[in-house]
């Protein structure tokens, strides 16, 4: 099996011109976001990418910590910080269950567009829950593919190249509904606050912010 790590590394070099695409997204995530920060919070952007979304909450937390497979992807993170001169985000190739990241470590955890890539989605989350504080936030929007109409020429052709990639085994892609994403959130021992359907062309994302329980 080619690992995963080597798909994102080979589009490290292309990632930002890519994510140009899906800006309307972006900018509602990051807005939505926003509203569940605090100025001494500790942040987890988890598959961070290329940092673009832990450089625009950089100045509203205390400090970002972001993990991705890739480490191309945090080589290109690493200098976009040095040359932002941003000195309260720091990025790390590691996935979630590294165990440098410790638990209750952190008020805010970030997923954005990986959810629907993972083959261990359960333990993911069960994961997430223990890393955060008490009454800490997950954060997360995912493309819904199982929503969307695959009858449009466009979808298609996205939905036949990664039903080849995950059947060749070079991409684990889930194609989720609200209703599963939610109950990913329930029996993970989220409580939900806050949904919105974010709709773009032919693409629909799902943002969701949820909270741990209070101790």
């Amino acid at each position: 099996m080619v690992k995963s790590d080597k798909i994102w590394d080979f589009l490290a070099n292309s990632f930002d011109e890519g994510e140009k695409n899906f800006e309307p997204v972006h900018i509602k995530n990051i807005e939505n976001t926003k509203k569940y920060l605090n100025p001494d919070d500790t942040v987890l952007d988890y598959g961070c990418g290329t940092g673009t979304k832990a450089f625009e909450i950089a100045e509203d937390v205390k400090e970002v910590h972001g993990i991705d497979i890739s480490s191309k992807m945090i080589q290109i993170a690493k200098r976009k910080a040095v040359e932002r001169k941003l000195e309260n985000v720091d990025f790390t190739q590691a996935n979630i269950f590294d165990e440098r990241l410790k638990k209750g470590s952190f008020d805010v955890i970030l997923a954005f567009n990986i959810l629907h890539y993972l083959e261990d989605t359960r333990e993911v989350m069960q994961r997430i829950n223990e890393l955060l504080k008490p009454g800490g936030f997950f954060i997360s929007s995912t493309e819904c593919m199982g929503e969307e109409d695959k009858k449009k020429l466009s979808r298609f052709f996205s939905f036949s190249v990664l039903l080849a990639m995950k059947k060749t085994r070079l991409l684990s892609t889930k194609f989720f509904k609200i209703s599963e994403l939610e109950d990913l959130m329930y029996n993970g021992n989220f409580q939900i606050v806050e949904t919105e359907k974010l709709n773009l062309r032919d693409l629909m994302f799902y943002f969701i912010a949820a909270k741990t329980k209070e101790e």
